[in-house]
């Protein structure tokens, strides 16, 4: 399974969603796909002041201060159907 992060550079709360996400790693098995907003415009307008912001197949999880508490559920979820 693939979790997209939408980040940009020297953002600190971008910087906490890697380690939580990084974390659950620990946990479960997913890669990390970080996608910088600042490289597409389109990604630029819809993102600005959310970032960061997770995406579990298709669907924002959750954006601004990640919590890992809230990303662990939508994992146990997703890999309790596959």
């Amino acid at each position: 399974m693939k979790v997209v992060m939408y980040s940009k550079e020297n953002c600190c709360l971008c910087d906490n969603a890697k380690a939580v996400l990084h974390e659950l790693q620990q946990e479960f098995s997913f890669t990390i796909e970080e996608i910088d907003i600042y490289k597409d415009d389109a990604l630029l307008e819809k993102y600005q002041i959310m970032i960061p912001v997770v995406e579990m197949d298709g669907e924002e999880v959750q954006f601004g201060i990640i919590q890992k508490d809230v990303i662990r559920k939508r994992l146990t979820k997703v890999f309790a159907v596959e």
